[in-house]
């Protein structure tokens, strides 16, 4: 396309948007106002049915696994790690009862 059609053709578009977003009659359409953009709603639509199109794949999965599952399994891990340490601690007597934590529970 030429310069001159891509101006042509933004001054079209340009006039027609202010001539819709100014036209007093809008609320009698029910439209009060607002311009209807179908790009934006295709977009808004696809943004909704995301999830009923998605197909698990290998990249997919690791970045769920990389993400959710295998920092949940670390941190078990060193709470179960740590915790054992202060029980052992605890049960051989190197923390005495007044020093260890949550005594009352």
């Amino acid at each position: 396309m030429s310069q001159q059609e891509k101006a042509a053709r933004r001054a079209a578009l340009r006039n027609e948007y202010w001539r819709t977003m100014t036209n007093p009659h809008n609320h009698l359409r029910g439209e009060s106002g607002g311009v209807f953009d179908t790009g934006l709603a295709r977009f808004q639509a696809m943004r909704v049915n995301h999830f009923e199109h998605f197909k698990p794949t290998g990249r997919s999965f690791k970045i769920g696994l990389f993400t959710v599952v295998i920092p949940i399994i670390v941190y078990a891990k060193m709470m179960k790690y740590e915790r054992d340490q202060r029980e052992q601690q605890y049960r051989t007597g190197q923390v005495s009862y007044a020093d260890r934590r949550f005594k009352f529970i």
